[in-house]
């Protein structure tokens, strides 16, 4: 039975990681402190928060026309993704995107602003890899400092 629950725990790491401004940077210190293993839970919000970018960079235009249709605000985040776009360019919004903004905002602007897909797909793995790194060891050992 305690297989069964743990299986869906990660599968919900997997849809939360996947859910705009949900994502790693919420998911991984969570399902830590919560007690899941590190490395599955890296590897799994990974995995779930790729998928709908990689989803999302794919289905872009019907995106867009979706989007259009709605009346969309300046909002202060998508901004602030417009003002690193212009200073640091993709490579910049990619790896600061998945703090500041969400990983699927800093797609949507990135290729909003003529970011190429394949570039924007590549810049974003590797960010999303690096912060998925960085999240899962510090949260690792953060809740191993509060522990004692």
């Amino acid at each position: 039975m305690n297989f069964i629950l743990s299986i869906w725990e990660y599968i919900l790491i997997f849809i939360l990681a996947a859910i705009p401004w949900v994502e790693i940077a919420v998911v991984i210190p969570l399902a830590i402190i919560r007690g899941a293993n590190p490395l599955l839970v890296g590897i799994i919000s990974f995995l779930g928060n790729l998928a709908t970018v990689y989803l999302l960079i794919h289905y872009f235009e019907k995106y867009q026309q979706w989007r259009s249709k709605r009346k969309s605000k300046g909002r202060k985040r998508t901004k602030r993704a417009i003002e690193i776009w212009n200073k640091y360019g993709l490579p910049g919004l990619a790896l600061t995107g998945p703090i500041i903004t969400g990983a699927h905002l800093a797609v949507i602007i990135a290729i909003s602003l003529g970011a190429k897909k394949q570039l924007t797909l590549q810049w974003t793995t590797f960010s999303l890899g690096i912060w998925t790194i960085f999240l899962t060891i510090t949260s690792y050992y953060g809740v191993g400092l509060f522990k004692g």
